[in-house]
């Protein structure tokens, strides 16, 4: 096993307590790998749609909608693990501990050698099996390109584990807060796109999906740095029938949950784009969602200290990521990610943009690099 895997470290999740019984913060960590790039696609599992999250796991051992999901035995996973070997760990948060793994055909008799990341529930831990359930229900009913690709999942007797194909450059955050990044503005900007295309696709489903937990730590790199959405355990089926929202307990992490939803426990999709808004500032500037030595920010926020700064051009350029290299980027690019992320941020939900349309911004900006580089070597007159 190497010995060179990234650790990736989470920021903590909360129950926020204005809306509930307060919790203890917890930190989750995924490590699959995007192996697709197929159309996105709903699975259909019967004539009424998405399926319901079961209430309990004797129910989901009751439905068959989960047939293409492989389900494997403690054993095989633990042989897949070393015996959860200590050295093959490469998470660890509130769900448990998460393993690398091989399945080949020395775990299952003609299964192809395939890298996992194996996420066991710790039964002693903060996620129960409620979470457990959302994620299997989800992830195992939807296919997208820059969603996780769930391979199986383990329900044996007390055991809880999710077999995700493995993700070779972990997370945003392990690359994105490192002294040394060498995330480039293009890989920025397509990372960026990819997470919101995965938001786009939940968004857009017959009844929407809201991920309610977007951060950096909870998107997952492949060896060439394609993005994907992990870690569905909060996601929450949309309103339906005219209704503007859902209630309930607020929960997700500070500094990326959006202020209204926090203040009110109405949760919508626009809540996922505030989240968005947070990380793209993250990426555009370099630093994280709450840093509590700022000075001037309240209770340490970059959306409150940056926000105002990403429609003033000149000022702008200050808080770039230096990191970067001016010569990575334009004036013109920067600015229109800018506007993007201070859109998103806004503090009235109805006026952010839908996440299709965040898209085809990005994806613009991405078409205009050319154009912008040859710009950029153009004497200014």
């Amino acid at each position: 096993m190497p010995s060179h895997l990234p650790f990736l470290r989470q920021m903590h999740r909360w129950i926020i307590a204005s809306c509930g019984p307060s919790r203890p913060g917890r930190r989750r960590d995924d490590v699959p790998r995007l192996a697709t790039t197929s159309p996105p696609k709903l699975r259909k599992v019967g004539s009424e749609g998405m399926l319901a999250v079961p209430k309990d796991v004797e129910e989901f051992r009751t439905m068959s909608a989960y047939g293409h999901l492989k389900l494997f035995t403690y054993d095989e996973l633990s042989q897949a693990t070393g015996d959860f070997d200590p050295a093959q760990i490469v998470g660890e948060g509130g769900f448990g501990v998460v393993y690398q793994g091989v399945i080949d055909g020395a775990v299952r008799k003609g299964y192809p050698p395939t890298e996992v990341a194996v996420k066991e529930l710790n039964p002693e831990g903060l996620q129960g099996d409620r979470e457990w359930l959302t994620e299997v229900s989800y992830l195992g009913q939807y296919s997208h390109p820059n969603l996780v690709e769930l391979i199986g999942y383990c329900c044996e007797d007390d055991h809880r584990l999710l077999v995700y194909e493995y993700m070779a450059k972990g997370s945003l955050e392990h690359h994105l807060f490192r002294r040394a990044c060498n995330l480039s503005w293009t890989t920025r900007v397509k990372i960026a796109l990819d997470v919101a295309s995965g938001l786009a696709f939940l968004h857009g489903a017959e009844r929407p999906i809201i991920y309610r937990d977007f951060k950096t730590s909870n998107i997952l790199l492949d060896a060439d740095f394609n993005a994907k959405l992990s870690d569905f355990g909060l996601a929450k089926e949309g309103p339906m029938g005219g209704k503007t929202h859902v209630s309930t307990r607020v929960m997700g992490t500070y500094g990326y949950a959006a202020p209204e939803y926090m203040a009110t426990g109405h949760l919508t999709v626009m809540s996922d784009v505030y989240g968005f808004g947070v990380v793209l500032l993250e990426m555009l500037v370099g630093r994280r969602a709450l840093e509590p030595s700022r000075a001037g920010a309240r209770g340490g926020s970059l959306v409150d200290w940056a926000r105002p700064i990403l429609i003033r051009p000149k000022k702008l350029e200050r808080i770039v990521d230096r990191r970067m290299g001016e010569h990575q980027y334009t004036a013109r690019s920067v600015e229109r990610v800018a506007r993007l992320a201070y859109d998103c941020l806004s503090q009235n939900p109805k006026v952010r943009p839908a996440m299709a349309r965040v898209v085809t911004t990005l994806e613009a900006v991405l078409a205009s690099g050319a154009d912008d580089d040859t710009a950029a070597q153009v004497p200014a007159r």
